[in-house]
């Protein structure tokens, strides 16, 4: 299994499926880098507290996007701003995802 260790504290598992999400993105190729994104977020428990599973949101919500499905991407970013609703608002994804959200309506 794939993932970090932090002291004795297993996070996540589905690393890989991020980074390649990531480099299907990069490729133009978003319609598959969706599917890497979604993956994590239908396995939540191997992903336990590692941040790639508040992330997925996010980066689905781009890759969804850019493939032209915008009330999927709408609510893939809800989900990600709802999670974050309490974080200090100066956090730069935060606000990236605020922006990147308002765009869509």
């Amino acid at each position: 299994m794939n993932g970090l260790n932090f002291n004795h504290f297993h996070l996540g598992g589905l690393h890989s499926a991020y980074v390649r999400g990531e480099a299907l993105l990069a490729a133009h190729r978003h319609t598959e880098a969706a599917a890497e994104f979604q993956k994590i977020l239908d396995h939540r428990g191997i992903v336990g507290a590692d941040p790639i599973g508040s992330l997925a949101h996010v980066q689905l919500g781009r890759a969804l996007v850019l493939s032209g499905e915008t009330i999927k991407a709408k609510a893939a970013y809800q989900d990600f701003l709802t999670l974050w609703k309490d974080a200090d608002p100066d956090i730069p994804i935060l606000r990236q995802a605020k922006a990147e959200y308002a765009r869509l309506r």
